[in-house]
C-alpha cells in the first residue's frame, strides 16, 4: 500500500511540475512581407500580427508551441498588372491587403535557457471576402495559404521575443493558373507567457 501511495505522489508531483511549465499568452509584432511571382513589386511592406501562443512543453530540451494570429500582408502591383491578367477585366489589383487567420505550429529547440529555435508549418484562412477585387484581393486570392516557419526566440523570464521567416509553400493565385504567387517574408514580435 505504501509502494502505491508513493508511485500515486510521485506521479501526480511530475504532472503538476510538468503543468507549471505549460503557458499560454498573448503576442504580436510585425510582418515585413511581400507577395511572390509576375506583375507584384519586389518591395517588402509592413502589416501586423496578433494573437495567443501556447507552450507545451515536450522534455527539457523540446517543446511544442501552436498559435493562433490575425496575420496581415500587404504588398504592391507593378504598372501592367492588368495587362497581364486579362482575366481581371476593367478591374485592376492595386496595394492588395490580405488578412489570414494563421495558425502555426513550431516545434522548438532549446539549445539554452533563454533561446529557442522555431520551424513548423503555419495554415492561413482568408478572412477578406469582399468581391471588389480593387479594395481587397478577395477574388483574386485562393482562400487558404501554407507556409513554412522558421526563426529564433529569446527567452527573457515571461517574455518572448522573437524573429522568423515566413516561405509561403502553396500558389494562391485563383485568377491564372499559369502564373504562380508566393507570400513570403519576416515576422518579429514579442509576447508575454502568462
Amino acid at each position: 500500500m505504501k509502494k502505491s501511495l508513493v508511485i500515486l505522489l510521485v506521479a501526480i508531483t511530475a504532472s503538476a511540475t510538468s503543468f507549471a511549465q505549460f503557458r499560454i499568452g498573448p503576442k504580436l509584432g510585425a510582418n515585413i512581407g511581400k507577395i511572390e511571382g509576375k506583375g507584384f513589386d519586389e518591395q517588402y511592406k509592413l502589416g501586423y500580427h496578433l494573437g495567443a501562443f501556447a507552450e507545451i512543453p515536450l522534455g527539457k530540451k523540446f517543446a511544442l508551441q501552436p498559435e493562433v494570429l490575425w496575420n496581415q500582408i500587404n504588398s504592391d502591383t507593378v504598372s501592367g498588372f492588368k495587362a497581364i491578367y486579362t482575366e481581371l477585366g476593367n478591374q485592376d489589383l492595386k496595394n492588395p491587403q490580405l488578412n489570414y487567420l494563421s495558425i502555426p505550429l513550431l516545434l522548438t529547440y532549446k539549445p539554452a535557457k533563454v533561446l529557442s529555435l522555431q520551424a513548423g508549418p503555419q495554415f492561413g484562412i482568408l478572412l477578406n471576402k469582399d468581391k471588389t477585387i480593387i479594395q481587397n484581393g478577395g477574388e483574386a486570392f485562393k482562400n487558404g495559404d501554407f507556409s513554412l516557419l522558421l526563426g529564433a526566440q529569446l527567452n527573457i523570464l515571461r517574455i518572448r521575443v522573437y524573429g522568423r521567416y515566413a516561405i509561403g509553400l502553396n500558389n494562391i493565385n485563383d485568377i491564372d493558373d499559369q502564373e504562380k504567387w508566393k507570400t513570403t517574408g519576416f515576422q518579429v514580435g514579442i509576447g508575454l507567457a502568462l
